[in-house]
């Protein structure tokens, strides 16, 4: 049996997320309908981010197991050849049998990005925010969160994740032109944690609170404390690292 690593990207916009349900179009299911006329067999996708609809990839990593004797290439090609235009394969290997796109990954990287003015091209792809903020004191808080190791008040309410504990290896705004994009890389990271840190962020940025209230969330361990959830159309799957794979 094969185990076969795809690079992924695609536009989030008109899908209910990345993972496969029954009422709803998702990208994992996009993806096992073409992976099925490829390889002629039923797969069962695993994916490195459970990506939330509308959240978006540039380098989303997958792999499935199959028996099929059809290179990694034609996968790829083929793949391209059946899936919706806004999805498509980058490339395509086989790797050892042990590896697990969501179990082996040691970094995820992830990207958030503000337009500052009107946009017609940019409206599925980032969050419009026509107000003056204060970028100087959101990398101060930025800055913060690679201090800190508990994200409970990030986290959504409902998730049934206990381990709320993420190692921050970056975090940083950038501007440029019209934009903002925030840069966080984190060994992992939890359901709707970037959105939740840059709607807080924002709040920071716009004087609704200060660098110590944002510290102060973090003590409180308590999702109510901080600010709101970002629109998902901002967030972008960077990157997905591995210890023995390149991507």
């Amino acid at each position: 049996m094969r185990n076969v690593k795809l690079l992924l990207e695609y536009d989030g916009t008109n899908y209910s997320g990345w993972q496969k349900q029954e009422n709803g179009i998702t990208v994992q299911g996009e993806l096992e309908k073409s992976l099925k006329i490829i390889v002629g067999q039923e797969t069962v996708l695993t994916g490195a981010g459970r990506t939330d609809r509308g959240v978006h990839a540039k380098g989303q990593v997958a792999n499935f197991k199959t028996s099929a004797d059809i290179s990694a290439e034609k996968i790829k090609s083929g793949m391209n050849g059946t899936l919706p235009r806004d999805i498509r394969v980058l490339a395509s290997e086989d790797v050892d049998e042990e590896f697990d796109s969501r179990r082996s990954a040691v970094e995820r990287h992830y990207g958030y990005k503000i337009i500052r003015r009107a946009t017609a091209l940019e409206r599925h792809f980032a969050h419009r925010l026509e107000i003056d903020l204060n970028v100087r004191e959101m990398n101060s808080a930025a800055k913060f969160i690679m201090t800190q190791k508990d994200f409970n008040s990030f986290c959504k309410a409902t998730s049934e994740t206990e381990n709320k504990k993420c190692h921050i290896l970056k975090s940083v705004w950038n501007e440029y032109d019209d934009f903002l994009y925030y840069t966080i890389r984190a060994d992992r990271f939890l359901h709707h944690m970037v959105r939740s840190l840059v709607g807080t962020m924002i709040e920071i940025g716009s004087g609704k609170i200060g660098i110590e209230d944002f510290k102060l969330i973090f003590e409180k361990s308590d999702r109510r404390a901080a600010g709101p959830t970002a629109p998902a159309h901002g967030l972008y799957l960077e990157k997905v690292v591995y210890a023995n794979y390149t991507t």
